[in-house]
């Protein structure tokens, strides 16, 4: 019994860390494609909490399960475990700063991406003006 729950232990922490894999490269072909500034950091905060938080936990489930590595594995996991929550308080903490300090400052120029199509209804251009 007590194999079959290191065995799920050991799988679920794998499935973690290609969840995190999976959010890194979708947070890099996020901040590739978009072409806003909050967009960008929107794209990299994903991938510095999800990319790096799913892989810490499970790198600590697999060091929890893995008996190769003795009594030192409580200081693997503990360790990954303390930096995942690190992490999951100060990159969205930091993002916000940088987030504000760019808006108070003015200095990302917001180019838009949607074409508007209520925008001419609502200044009597459209549809029922003439």
């Amino acid at each position: 019994m007590l194999e079959l729950a290191l065995l799920v232990l050991r799988a679920l922490g794998y499935a973690l860390i290609l969840l995190g894999a999976f959010a890194s490269l979708a947070a890099a072909a996020g901040f590739h494609r978009f072409k806003n500034f909050y967009l960008r950091l929107h794209a990299t905060t994903v991938s510095a909490v999800w990319g790096c938080i799913y892989p810490l936990v499970g790198s600590s489930l697999v060091a929890l399960s893995s008996g190769e590595l003795g009594e030192s594995r409580w200081i693997v996991a503990g360790a990954s475990f303390v930096a995942a929550v690190l992490i999951f308080i100060l990159a969205p903490t930091g993002t916000h700063a940088l987030a504000r300090g760019v808006h108070r400052s003015r200095t990302a120029h917001l180019m838009p991406f949607v074409e508007d199509a209520l925008d001419s209804d609502l200044r009597g251009e459209g549809y029922g003006s003439g």
